[in-house]
Order: C-alpha cells, then sequence, then structure tokens
C-alpha cells in the first residue's frame, strides 16, 4: 500500500512498523505531527502501547529510554533546541546503552525557520558518541526509523534519525507495511554496573561504546550513486543536500564530470571516505548545517566544504545553491545570486488573541518597564514593544530575576520588570526557575498566558488540560513555589487586567517578592469562547491617528483609503480589544 505523507507522518509509521511500545515527545515546530499521528495510529490500530506528551524533552527522553531498558523498542521525538534539554539522559544514556531498540528523532531548522537557532544535532550525537541518520526524503526517514532500531538492538545503543524541516514537512508517496501488535514483555535485568554505574564502571562502559563506534563506522560504506572514470569532483552527501545534489548533477547533464556518493551514517562516518576523497582531484562535502562529516576526514588535499567556505556556513542549501557550488568548482558561469524579494507582512497574533491584551495592558501598566519574554506564539508581543528579550524556554523568569539582582546589587532601584510566559513553557521549565526566583529574593511581575495549549505546534494539550490525565492547576503550583501575589484575571476585561498589573507591580517594587497574575483566556483556534453580543464598529468621529492599526497591530485592522482605519470582517473576531485602544472612543459596539 503506498499514500501520499508528511515526513513526520511517514516516520510515525516507521515507528510502529518498528514495533515500538512506548512512545513520547514534547511538542515543537518541526517535530510535532509525529506523535500526534503516532496516536492516530494507536487508536486505529487498537495498540497497546504508551504514548504521551511528556512535560519537557528531558521527561520525554527518560520515560522512552526506561522503556528500552527492558528489552522492548521505544522512540522519543522532539525538535534541534528540545535535544539541549535532554542532553544530560543522552550523554548518560549512550554509556549504559539500552537493550531494546531506542530511536532519537531530533528534526534540526536550517534556515531558521521556526526556532532559536540553527544547530545541528547530529553535532551532539556525535558528541554523545551516538550513530544518526540522516534522511534525504520522507520515504526514506521512515524506513531509517526502522533501521535505526535495529542497529540499536544489534549494538545496544540509543540511534537517532535527523530529519530537517524539509523531511519534515514534505509531502511524498510512501510505501507502507504492517502494524501490528508487540507482544514482547518487559523484564528488567538488575545490573548495577550498568544502569548505575559509578565512575570506575562508567570507564569501562566508555571503552565498550568506543569499540561499538568503531565498529559500526567500518560497516556502512557510502553508496556510489553517479560513477565516472573521466570525474574532475566527487560529492560525498547526506540528507536533504544528497537529493539536492542528485537532481542538479541530472538536471544539468554533469553525471559524466561529477561522481556522487550517498552516506546514510554521517557519524560515525565510515573510513571509505578517505579513499574517496584520494581518489578525486577534488572532493565536495555537503551537509546541513555544520560540517560534521568533513571534521571527520584526515586528508585535507583537494577537499572542499564548509571549512574552507565553498559551502556556505549558515542556512539551508537550496537546489540553486548546491549548482552554484558545483558550477564553480568545475570552472562554469556561476549565475548571480539574487536577492530575496522582500515586501509581504511580519508574522502578528491571531485577530482576537488574548495575549494582544495582555501585552497592551502590560504596556498601560507599566510604561517604562522592562519585559523579558519566552518561547512561544506569545513572542510576537515583540510587535507591541513588550517583549525585550527572548532567549530559551523558561528564560524569562530567570532573565526577570537576573534584571532584579542585577539593579539591587548596583545599588540602584529596579525598574518595573515584567516577564511574560506561556502555560506549557511555565510546565516545560519555568517552575525550577520561579522556585529559584522565590527562594533567592528576587521581586518582579511575573504574567503566565494561559490558554489551555501547545498554540504555536498545533494545539497539543498541556497539564493543565482536560483529558485522560489527571489535571495539574497552575495556580496549585504557582503557590508551591512560595508566590504571596497571585491573581487570576480574563485578559478581554482590560481594564481589570491593566489595575491588576498595577497592583502586582506595586508588590514588585516593594520588593515583597515575585508577583505573578495568571491571564486566562482560551486561544480562539484550539479553544471556545462565546462570540460576544453586538457588532464593532469604527465611527465617523476618528480621527485616523493610526493607533489602533500601527500600535496595537490586530490582523482585521487595516488601513483604507486616506489612512482611514477599516474593519476586515473576514478575520473580525468581534472580541472587541480594540474598544479600549482608540483614544477618541471611536470604536465602539453596536446592535446589530
Amino acid at each position: 500500500m503506498k499514500r501520499v505523507l508528511l515526513g513526520n507522518e511517514a516516520m510515525a509509521w516507521g515507528i510502529l512498523e518498528g514495533g515500538a511500545t512506548v512512545v513520547t515527545s514534547y511538542p515543537g515546530t518541526p517535530a510535532s505531527e509525529i506523535l500526534q499521528t503516532v496516536h492516530l495510529l494507536k487508536e486505529e490500530h487498537r495498540l497497546r502501547i504508551h504514548v504521551e506528551w511528556s512535560v519537557n524533552e528531558k521527561v520525554a527522553f527518560e520515560v522512552a529510554l526506561t522503556n528500552s531498558y527492558l528489552g522492548r523498542r521505544s522512540a522519543v521525538a522532539m525538535k534541534q533546541v528540545g535535544l539541549n534539554v535532554a542532553l544530560d539522559p543522552l550523554m548518560s544514556a549512550a554509556y549504559t546503552g539500552v537493550k531494546g531498540g531506542f530511536v532519537i528523532i531530533s528534526a534540526d531548522d536550517p534556515g531558521p525557520y521556526s526556532s532559536q537557532t540553527e544547530q545541528d544535532s547530529r553535532y551532539l550525537a556525535s558528541f554523545a558518541k551516538v550513530p544518526v541518520f540522516d534522511p534525504s526524503c520522507p520515504e526514506e526517514a521512515k524506513e531509517m526509523v526502522k533501521r535505526a532500531f535495529e542497529l540499536s538492538e544489534r549494538y545496544e545503543l540509543p540511534v537517532m534519525v535527523r530529519p530537517t524541516s524539509w523531511i519534515c514537512h514534505a509531502r511524498q508517496g510512501v510505501s507502507l507495511g504492517k502494524i501490528e501488535p508487540v507482544d514482547r514483555s518487559p523484564s528488567f535485568e538488575k545490573a548495577p554496573e550498568r544502569w548505575a554505574a559509578t565512575p570506575r564502571f562508567r570507564y569501562l562502559l566508555h571503552r565498550e561504546l568506543n569499540e561499538k563506534i568503531r565498529d559500526i563506522a567500518s560497516r556502512n560504506a557510502p553508496k556510489p550513486i553517479f560513477l565516472s572514470e573521466r570525474a574532475e569532483l566527487a560529492v560525498i552527501a547526506s540528507g536533504v543536500p544528497y537529493a539536492h545534489a542528485h537532481d542538479v548533477i541530472e538536471a544539468m547533464g554533469l553525471e559524466g564530470r561529477v561522481a556522487l556518493y550517498k552516506v546514510d551514517l554521517p557519524y560515525p562516518l565510515d573510513h571509505h571516505v578517505e579513499e574517496i576523497v584520494r581518489r578525486y582531484p577534488q572532493t565536495l562535502i555537503l551537509e546541513e548545517t555544520y560540517p560534521l562529516m568533513e571534521l571527520q576526514v584526515g586528508y585535507r588535499e583537494g577537499l572542499r566544504g564548509k571549512l574552507d567556505l565553498t559551502v556556505p556556513s549558515e542556512g539551508e542549501l537550496t537546489p540553486d545553491e548546491v549548482a552554484r557550488i558545483l558550477l564553480g568548482l568545475l570552472g562554469g558561469e556561476v549565475p548571480r545570486k539574487e536577492a530575496l524579494p522582500g515586501g509581504g507582512r511580519r508574522p502578528s497574533l491571531c485577530p482576537g488573541c488574548p495575549h494582544r491584551a495582555t501585552f497592551w495592558a502590560i504596556r498601560k501598566a507599566a510604561p517604562q518597564g522592562i519585559y523579558p519574554s519566552d518561547i512561544g506564539c506569545y513572542t510576537l508581543g515583540v510587535n507591541l514593544k513588550a517583549v525585550d528579550t527572548c532567549l530559551c524556554m523558561g528564560a524569562s523568569i530567570s532573565q526577570a530575576a537576573g534584571l532584579y539582582h542585577s539593579f539591587r546589587s548596583a545599588g540602584k532601584t529596579p525598574p518595573s520588570i515584567v516577564a511574560t510566559i506561556g502555560d506549557s513553557t511555565f510546565f516545560h521549565s519555568g517552575v525550577p526557575a520561579l522556585i529559584n526566583a522565590v527562594h533567592q529574593g528576587a521581586s518582579f511581575v511575573l504574567v503566565i498566558l494561559d490558554n489551555g495549549t501547545v498554540a504555536m505546534t498545533g494545539g497539543q494539550p498541556t497539564p493543565a488540560t482536560d483529558g485522560p490525565g489527571k489535571r495539574v492547576e497552575i495556580e496549585d503550583l504557582v503557590s508551591a513555589c512560595g508566590v504571596d501575589f497571585m491573581r487570576v484575571v480574563d485578559p478581554y476585561r482590560v481594564p481589570e487586567l491593566i489595575q491588576t498589573i498595577k497592583e502586582a507591580d506595586r508588590f514588585a517594587r516593594e520588593g515583597r517578592g515575585v508577583a505573578v497574575v495568571i491571564a486566562r483566556a482560551p486561544c480562539l483556534i484550539y479553544g471556545k469562547r462565546e462570540r460576544e453580543q453586538g457588532e464593532v464598529i469604527i465611527a465617523d468621529d476618528c480621527t485616523h491617528c493610526g493607533l489602533c492599526t500601527e500600535k496595537f497591530e490586530c490582523p482585521a485592522l487595516v488601513k483604507g483609503p486616506e489612512g482611514r482605519p477599516r474593519i476586515d470582517r473576514a478575520l473580525c473576531t468581534n472580541c472587541g480589544l480594540c474598544l479600549f485602544v482608540c483614544p477618541q472612543g471611536a470604536i465602539r459596539r453596536v446592535e446589530a
């Protein structure tokens, strides 16, 4: 059977065709659809397996890993920056190894398009000494997941599959096998010298790991795709750059001049690669995003790649870029790189989004404040000038504490500090930061933007979402962290929210500790909210000041002829937030 699937859907099929019995993840683009598809297939095929959206990537990794300790196959999926969160167990798991196959899918984002960095997960795989597959198309990604399970069990090692955004979100006709129930009972063999190893045993485990990696490196020679005795250039490529190189070489008729080799496992790199480099006048290595394969080649003569700047060191490799690189090395005419056209509209919060009201209220309540924020769709508060920093998951709270301590240690009075963090991000990594801030005596305002879902990545549940699991309430966690000031407000009640943030700011400015405001309203895309009665209009006494279209940035408010604002009825949700924005009171609600 063949079906057109997203790359993420194809990898989900590979996970279940491969016999995984525990599959975990934390949502993050470009990897989010993997677990969603696993869950749907579990229901469709009535599988007795455990599937969970974990609270963060570290927890997801550890839950899945432990199932593999018991001789059963497991998989964990995350985006590349999520692997940073899971790095601690990754490093240790390479030493302890596994019994059942354990596959880590870490989806990279060359570009980047939806991430803080375009870091290369293959580097972290090599850092941990874990083999990594690099797929070049969705169908290959599915098959590499199954191969990764086999390799994992053969060597009793975790194995990574590293797709990129191009793989995750591309569609392809994929051949599907059977998904069948797995009858493999869990069995824990007590071996403290492995599962609870002391440093001396860790040395021995490290030596075993090195031996395994050397053996794997001797068994995965690059596959010759195009060969010619007259070839002037060899190209060694993996992942998406291989797919682009293959298409470009064929399209330009370069099969007689260029030899092409495909690498499935960029780490550990097979020693035959060095023989290829010695065989040709020039050898080009194409890979995304860092020079992982290139750094593993000892013989450098004639070697071209990222290290000598033949290949760009940042950004994804497009077919046009690959063509330019090949023509440059072959002495052909290299087309000029055209600048990308400008224009378009910058990303913004959705029409009627409750976060827009919260950011507006923050600016009104603490206009001279500093605003550390976090990872999520609410990062777009930067457009409303209510976000000053955005580092990584959970950092808004730690950075707010850092701001407070910096001013205090310099003998200065701290300004208003208003941090924002989403509900899912608070569960993910905000709780330890809040405990630390309370314990260390920091004073600032923390606004938790609670829309009841992980909105930016597709509406996945949070621990506070109604569902099969027990709800964990944000209020209970905030209280348990030792916070003395906590208020819950509906952000659509803008005057009340402004007043509450002012009270919280006074509390914090008096040095009494962290003041938490929970701005709670459902996401308009994934949640439910009753539509307000009456229609929002712009009256004739509008002065065209532009504040509603330029400062409030609701996509439903657009400039019409002669700069007069108008309401795009196709986008307007009738939320009425703009009523609190117009200084003339010209935006009103009238009876329909």
